[in-house]
C-alpha cells in the first residue's frame, strides 16, 4: 500500500491526472465534432429551436470551456491565477452534471404530460441539486514554478454530496419515467409499451442512468476515500463527461426522431383508464380530431410516432397527403381508421 500523502506519490498522481485530462479532452472533442451538425442546424434555423434545448447547449458548451480551462491550467508555461481558473473549471464542470440531470428530468415532465405534481417534485429536486452545485469554490490551487497549477486541497464532503445527490436525482427521474411508460399501460390494459417511441425513451433513460450512475459512483468512492488532493477529484471530470455525452445523445435522438416522424399522436383515456381514442394530425398543421365521451377524462400527450402496424397503412398514406384521419377501437375491439 503506497503512502498516498508522500510527495513522490502526489507527484506521480499529478502526472497521471495530466495525461488523463488530455485523453478525456480528446474524447470529448471527438464527440463534440461528430455532433456539431445538430448544433449548426439549430443555430442556422434549419431545425426548430425549442426552449428545453437551452439546457442541452449550456451543458455541452460549459463542459467544453471547463476542459479548455483545465488544459490551460496544466499546460501553460506562464504564471496564471490558478485559484480563479480552477474555480471556473469546478463550477462549469459541476454545472454540466446538473444540466445533464435537468435534460433527463424534462423528458420525464413531458412523459407525464406536464402534470403539476410531477413538475413540483422535479423543480424541488433541481433546486436542491443546484444548492449543492453553487456551494462555492471547493478546491484550492496554486502556481508552482516549474510545475504549473497544482491542486493542494479539496473539500471532498460537499463534492461527494453533490455526486450522491446526482445519482439519487437520476434514479427518481428514471423511476417516474418507468412507471409512466411501462407500469401504467400494463395496469390499464393499454399497449403503450409496444410503441417504438416509448421503447426508445425507456431504453435511452436506462442507458443514461446506468452510465451516469457508474461514473458518479466511482468519483464518489474516491472522494470519500480522500487519499490525497489529486486522487480525491481525479474521477470528477470523467463523471461529468460521461453524464454530458449520454444526456446530449438522448436529447438529440429524441429530437431527431420527432422531426423525422410523419404524424402527431393524441391519446385519450376514459375514466376507467382504458384508451378511448387516438387522433392523428398530419404535419401540414391541419386540425386533429379525437373522440370525446360525456363521462371521459381525457389526458392528452402530444408526441411523435410512426406507423408500425399493417392496419395503419391507410392512415399513414393520408398523413403523407396532408389529410386528417382518426384511428380508434370500436365496440367489438376492432381497430378502425377513418380519413376525414
Amino acid at each position: 500500500m503506497p503512502d498516498w500523502q508522500s510527495p513522490a506519490e502526489v507527484e506521480t498522481d499529478s502526472l497521471i491526472f495530466i495525461k488523463l485530462m488530455h485523453a478525456l479532452m480528446g474524447l470529448y472533442v471527438w464527440e463534440f465534432v461528430i455532433s456539431l451538425d445538430f448544433d449548426w442546424a439549430i443555430l442556422t434555423g434549419k431545425k426548430a429551436f425549442r426552449w428545453p434545448l437551452s439546457f442541452y447547449f449550456a451543458g455541452r458548451y460549459l463542459l467544453l470551456f471547463a476542459m479548455i480551462g483545465i488544459l490551460i491550467a496544466l499546460d501553460t508555461p506562464s504564471e496564471v491565477n490558478c485559484q480563479a481558473l480552477y474555480a471556473f473549471n469546478q463550477l462549469a464542470g459541476d454545472a454540466a452534471v446538473g444540466l445533464a440531470s435537468i435534460n433527463l428530468s424534462l423528458r420525464t415532465i413531458a412523459i407525464w404530460s406536464q402534470n403539476k405534481w410531477i413538475i413540483g417534485v422535479v423543480v424541488l429536486i433541481v433546486l436542491g441539486h443546484w444548492s449543492l452545485i453553487l456551494q462555492g469554490v471547493l478546491l484550492t490551487a496554486t502556481w508552482i514554478p516549474g510545475v504549473g497549477c497544482a491542486i493542494i486541497k479539496s473539500n471532498t464532503t460537499v463534492l461527494a454530496a453533490t455526486f450522491i445527490y446526482s445519482m439519487c436525482f437520476d434514479f427518481v427521474v428514471l423511476c417516474l419515467s418507468a412507471y409512466r411508460l411501462a407500469w401504467t399501460p400494463r395496469r390499464t390494459g393499454t399497449n403503450g409499451t409496444q410503441s417504438k417511441l416509448v421503447r426508445m425513451i425507456f431504453a435511452d433513460g436506462l442507458v443514461y442512468f446506468f452510465i451516469a450512475f457508474l461514473a458518479n459512483l466511482i468519483a464518489t468512492i474516491f472522494m470519500i476515500m480522500n487519499l490525497n488532493a489529486i486522487m480525491s477529484i481525479i474521477f470528477n471530470v470523467p463523471a461529468a463527461i460521461a453524464s454530458t455525452i449520454v444526456a446530449s445523445r438522448v436529447v438529440r435522438r429524441l429530437y431527431n426522431y420527432q422531426m423525422g416522424s410523419p404524424e402527431v399522436l393524441r391519446v385519450a383515456f376514459n375514466s376507467s383508464g382504458q384508451q378511448s381514442g387516438i387522433a392523428f394530425k398530419s404535419p401540414t398543421g391541419s386540425r386533429a380530431v379525437h373522440m370525446r365521451q360525456p363521462t371521459s377524462i381525457h389526458v392528452e400527450m402530444e408526441t411523435f410516432t410512426e406507423a408500425q402496424e399493417s392496419s395503419d397503412i391507410e392512415a399513414y398514406g393520408a398523413a403523407k397527403q396532408g389529410a386528417d384521419f382518426l384511428s380508434f377501437d370500436d365496440d367489438e375491439g376492432h381497430k378502425q381508421t377513418r380519413v376525414l
